[in-house]
């Protein structure tokens, strides 16, 4: 279905007008051959997401690639989609490991992560301090209505108190 090689580009093609549909929306192209680079751009599809050609049953959707290069000069409109790269980080959580499924967590996901529960009551104190963190938040701590960004083998120190 798709051409890993350079584009085959024949000068003929290029002024002929062809049709694809990324993410339910259309979209015209004036050359033979496609790259997911190329898709990613024109349907604005965030650097993070996956890129498919769909494909009828029972095959496969075929993932695309930045440097894939897809032929839209075969009979029928080409039908791309994207979605969000399955995240999956392990977080170390009161030197326990703690599996994460999101890019942010908030604080009261943390103590949950530390304590199996969030104790809203204004008695009880919670302290968390975080180190080995992304770019963004490298290391700090947290309060109460914080988010921070999350990459694997964070690390987060969680301590309760009360206050009486």
């Amino acid at each position: 279905m798709t051409k890993e090689s350079d584009k085959n580009q024949n000068p003929e093609q290029g002024n002929h007008v062809l049709q694809l549909i990324i993410n339910d929306k259309h979209y015209e192209w004036n050359q033979e051959y496609i790259s997911g680079a190329e898709i990613r751009n024109l349907g604005k599809i965030p650097a993070d997401d996956e890129i498919f050609l769909s494909i009828k049953r029972p095959w496969e959707d075929e993932a695309i690639k930045d440097d894939t290069n897809v032929n839209l000069a075969r009979p029928e409109i080409e039908h791309f989609f994207s979605k969000a790269k399955h995240f999956n980080v392990v977080l170390i959580v009161n030197l326990r490991e703690k599996t994460w499924t999101e890019k942010r967590i908030n604080f009261e996901q943390v103590v949950v992560l530390a304590y199996n529960v969030y104790d809203p009551n204004p008695n009880k104190v919670y302290t968390i301090t975080f180190d080995r963190g992304p770019h963004q938040n490298p290391e700090g701590s947290m309060i109460k209505g914080d988010k921070v960004f999350i990459k694997d083998k964070m690390i987060f120190n969680v301590k309760q108190a009360d206050k009486s």
